[in-house]
């Protein structure tokens, strides 16, 4: 199935709706939602990517043509890693401008230009049973959002997080020892930079 996405000018401003894949090799500017469940423990949860092994968004991904920004968040969460949320309580903290030039394997450029729009949603942990898709996420890395802003402002070396993953359709939780190298982040990027505000959300949410 071909998909559809709106497309916007730089400064926002509706222009009509094109192909995904016309979108990013003309770098048309289009919208994302950048999903992220935390806990009333203090933690944050963020997936493990099946392409890189690395630390990411809870769930990401493209707004669909004609779709709410809290539709493709309940979307996404539902793909990517099998929980039903009611995505009307999802809250957006952030609209960042993101830009990214590509290399494809085939020598085509990826061309990225979104306005991504970033939500977090308390979760009760205990009342999940999560369904990963395999073609993207590997698993889901818990952590203490603290300790995490205090790995990347490089306080810390390690810290330790709760990896979740899936084995016979029950779920399986080890502990392991990350670093700031087990996080997505894309050259031209700092680890603060990309993951700081969110992290700020969230302690902030939890200390009220």
């Amino acid at each position: 199935m071909i998909e559809y996405l709106d497309t916007y000018d730089e400064n926002g401003n509706f222009l009509g709706k094109e192909t995904r894949d016309y979108v990013h090799q003309n770098a048309i500017w289009h919208k994302t939602v950048h999903c992220w469940l935390y806990d009333k423990m203090g933690n944050i949860y963020f997936q493990i990517r099946h392409d890189s092994g690395t630390f990411y968004t809870t769930a990401s991904g493209h707004v669909l043509a004609g779709e709410s920004l809290k539709e493709a968040f309940g979307r996404e969460i539902q793909e990517e890693i099998g929980i039903s949320l009611d995505y009307e309580k999802a809250e957006l903290i952030d609209v960042v401008p993101f830009r990214m030039d590509k290399v494809k394997k085939d020598g085509s450029i990826f061309r990225d230009r979104a306005f991504a729009n970033v939500f977090i949603y308390p979760i009760d942990h205990q009342n999940f049973k999560f369904h990963f898709d395999e073609n993207e996420v590997d698993g889901l890395g818990r952590m203490d959002a603290k300790e995490v802003l205090e790995l990347l402002k490089q306080e810390k070396d390690e810290i330790l997080a709760t990896i979740i993953t899936e084995k016979d359709n029950t779920m399986v939780f080890e502990e392991k020892k990350i670093t700031m190298n087990d996080f997505l982040i894309n050259q031209g990027e700092t680890g603060i930079g990309k993951y700081g505000k969110v992290l700020e959300s969230i302690i902030e949410k939890n200390s009220k």
